[in-house]
């Protein structure tokens, strides 16, 4: 056996995590791809990787100390690019998984980025506005040195939204003693944000939803769909779906989730719902996230955390096409199932690309200072995701090769050839 079968043999036998996951993918695709050694070694981890320890005075005078994790992982293209996540849940490999999977999404998308992820473990929904507001501005003041508009550009990930990032803008500002609005993205329209970033995820979503559901031809009107996830991106991709005649048939929070099979009132869920996307635990008939995805559907949309579909529940999954609204929501074991079963599953990294594509926007409109208005941002949103979908389609054919397998490889050139023109590798 090969190094490197032994090496995915490997990944395969340990328990697995997202870092491993990445590694995998990338492995398979630099073999396809003929590359040598030194490039996988190159991108299997980021360049840089920091860990923070943030000091916060809480509501009650004491001082906690919190952890937090920023990954810069390939620059050969440009700066890095990535969210920041408050979680209880934040690893240091899913932290560097993300970054990589970010260059992945800048690749496909075709932006002048590489991959960046940041994260701080804490419980957000424990904390008060004042607790969240000097977690936010100590997390700044503990990356300051490394990040930058053209350096690192954070923006919203996982209980982080445009509040959060302006109070990280004015604190960077502070400690730079000049305004930069380009040193971070997903900031309020005020401070130099962009229309229609609130909701770019959803929006190329569903221009990926048209695009996939055209191609399997599934009628929009009876398709039949759930969310998994009913926070930012998952609630506004329900609105969207409802809005063109889709019908959703069941969505998920934090607190469980609910199913109908005769397709859910979508704006009285949105109506109920508190500032943190929950709305089941105002029912009694609620089932488990785990009992929704295997519900009966057509289309299921993952739009929570990672890691939801797994080789213990993929062969009971009642959908035709799953798209992946969340970062890494489904293993690689699970995602071979799905394959067996003639499921098709549409990458994370190019269904959920909309973000990064309006935070460049956003990026450029602060580098320029002229914005711009939101029909132009919808115009040049939909081109980008109905471009990087034709790309994906396109190789996935040339090769014989899974969507997913097609979205790294496109991406993966893009990094290796930068690296190679740069003399980082022979």
């Amino acid at each position: 056996m090969s190094v490197q079968a032994k090496e995915i043999s490997q990944l395969h036998e340990e328990k697995s995590n997202p870092l491993q996951e990445f590694q995998q993918h990338l492995r398979e695709v630099c073999e396809l791809l003929q590359y040598s050694e030194a490039v996988y070694d190159l991108l299997k981890e980021p360049l840089r990787f920091f860990k923070v320890r943030i000091p916060v005075r809480m509501d009650d005078g004491t001082t906690q100390v919190f952890t937090g994790y920023r990954a810069q992982h390939n620059d050969a293209v440009g700066p890095t690019k990535g969210g920041i996540r408050f979680h209880p849940g934040v690893t240091a490999d899913e932290v560097k998984a993300l970054a990589g999977w970010m260059s992945l999404k800048c690749g496909i998308a075709d932006l002048p980025y590489g991959g960046g992820k940041g994260g701080v473990i804490c419980d957000p929904r424990q904390m008060s506005t004042g607790e969240l507001e000097r977690l936010s501005r100590g997390y700044v003041r503990a990356i300051s040195q490394i990040v930058g508009p053209t350096k690192d550009i954070p923006a919203p990930d996982v209980f982080t939204n445009p509040q959060i990032m302006a109070w990280m803008m004015d604190e960077y500002s502070e400690i730079r003693e000049f305004e930069s609005p380009g040193f971070i993205t997903g900031k309020p329209l005020v401070l130099g944000g962009s229309v229609g970033r609130e909701t770019a995820t959803s929006k190329g979503l569903y221009h990926i939803y048209n695009l996939i559901t055209r191609m399997k031809g599934i009628p929009v009107r009876e398709a039949r769909v759930i969310i998994q996830g009913f926070g930012n991106v998952g609630s506004y991709l329900a609105n969207f779906l409802h809005e063109q005649g889709a019908r959703v048939v069941g969505i998920g929070d934090a607190n469980g989730a609910i199913y109908k099979e005769s397709g859910l009132d979508i704006p009285s869920l949105l109506d109920r719902r508190d500032s943190f996307g929950t709305v089941t635990h105002l029912f009694t008939d609620k089932i488990s996230n785990q009992e929704l995805l295997e519900k009966p559907c057509d289309i299921l949309i993952p739009a929570a955390l990672g890691r939801q579909i797994t080789k213990d529940n993929a062969a009971r999954l009642g959908c035709k096409i799953v798209i992946e609204a969340a970062n890494g929501p489904t293993t690689a074991e699970a995602e071979s199932i799905l394959e067996e079963r003639g499921i098709v599953v549409v990458p994370d990294i190019l269904a959920n690309s909309g973000g990064v594509i309006v935070s460049y926007f956003e990026w450029v409109q602060n580098n320029q200072g002229f914005y711009w208005d939101s029909a132009t941002i919808d115009k040049l949103l939909q081109e980008k995701m109905e471009q990087s979908f034709r790309k994906a389609v396109e190789t996935s054919q040339q090769y014989g090769v899974s969507m997913r397998k097609a979205v790294y490889m496109v991406a993966v050139k893009r990094l290796a050839e930068a690296a190679y023109v740069r003399g980082w590798v022979q």
